[in-house]
């Protein structure tokens, strides 16, 4: 018995020793090429930046020559800007539809992720000189380190007298309805969960500025919320109102977002009939923007033309 366990405890011996040599001879190895690859991906990434600084340039530079928020705004845009088309092949069709000047309120399906919102809003500062004002749930302003980037970029946790008075001083504003809930709660079939919500109905009517719907193809095969334990996710919404669904995707998937003609002010609209004009635009893009997954990675590499890479 006692040889036994004297021989066991050489053969660990001999097992941590070998792991010793096999760390002793590889941590060499893996910093010399880890260490290198490190620098490639700065370099890479300083390329990136510099190509996106050359592209847009004139922008940034008039940007810079103004105001520090606006020129932080500028570059970050240009970056989400990039980011967004080479990875989702992202694409805005009736931009011309948000005014040059004057308010407007901006209605948009909240995704699981609303990557599409910053994308949008990355156009809207660089092709076309305005930042939308956005209304963002609360719990982003107890997000650490995040009150920077909700001051830079003027989101607010909007009433409806608040909303009402900026879009009266003339600026642009966007709120999904939806909200949250319908981040955490929404599917594949992008059926609007808007609870019976008026208050964008409301604001805009108070302020007397027109309505813009705005959807985006895809979003839900982007980026998706788990589908299971739906029941105890509903609950411990209801109990925190807190996002506590995980997300998962970041696939790569064609996105392109459709603005609508805006629905101009009628005094004549209630809440409740302006909310309906909004909720039917949405609901009739559904039938011919909502795509599979799969069709979409294909048109993505199709589009690409990367040579190599097919799906079956």
């Amino acid at each position: 018995m006692k040889k036994t366990t004297m021989v066991a405890q050489d053969y660990v011996n001999v097992d941590i020793d070998y792991a010793r040599w096999l760390n002793w001879l590889f941590t060499p190895i893996v910093v010399a090429f880890v260490l290198p690859v490190v620098i490639l991906v700065f370099l890479y990434l300083s390329c990136f930046f510099l190509y996106i600084y050359k592209w847009h340039r004139h922008r940034l530079i008039e940007a810079y020559e103004h105001d520090f928020w606006q020129g932080a705004r500028k570059t970050l845009a240009a970056f989400w800007d990039a980011q967004g088309w080479i990875w989702h092949g992202y694409e805005v069709d009736g931009l011309d539809s948000i005014p040059d000047e004057g308010s407007a309120l901006i209605l948009y399906y909240h995704g699981a992720i609303p990557i599409d919102f910053y994308y949008f809003m990355s156009k809207c500062i660089l092709y076309k000189g305005r930042l939308v004002r956005t209304v963002g749930d609360r719990f982003l302003f107890n997000i650490p380190g995040w009150s920077l980037l909700m001051e830079a970029f003027k989101v607010i946790p909007g009433t409806v007298q608040v909303c009402s008075s900026l879009l009266k001083e003339g600026h642009l504003m966007a709120i999904a309805p939806g909200g949250v809930y319908e981040a955490q709660f929404g599917n594949e079939y992008y059926e609007l969960m808007w609870k019976q919500r008026k208050g964008f109905a409301k604001v805009a009517l108070d302020a007397k500025v027109p309505i813009i719907p705005m959807f985006t193809q895809n979003l839900r095969e982007g980026f998706r919320s788990v589908r299971w334990g739906a029941r105890f996710w509903h609950w411990l919404y209801e109990k925190t109102r807190f996002p506590f669904v995980p997300i998962y995707g970041c696939f790569p998937v064609k996105m392109k977002t459709y603005i609508g003609k805006p629905i101009p002010y009628d005094p004549e609209d209630t809440p409740e009939l302006l909310a309906q004009k909004v909720h039917f635009w949405i609901q009739c893009q559904l039938p011919m923007q909502s795509k599979l997954i799969k069709e979409e990675i294909q048109e993505t590499f199709a589009t690409r033309q990367i040579p190599g890479y097919y799906i079956v």
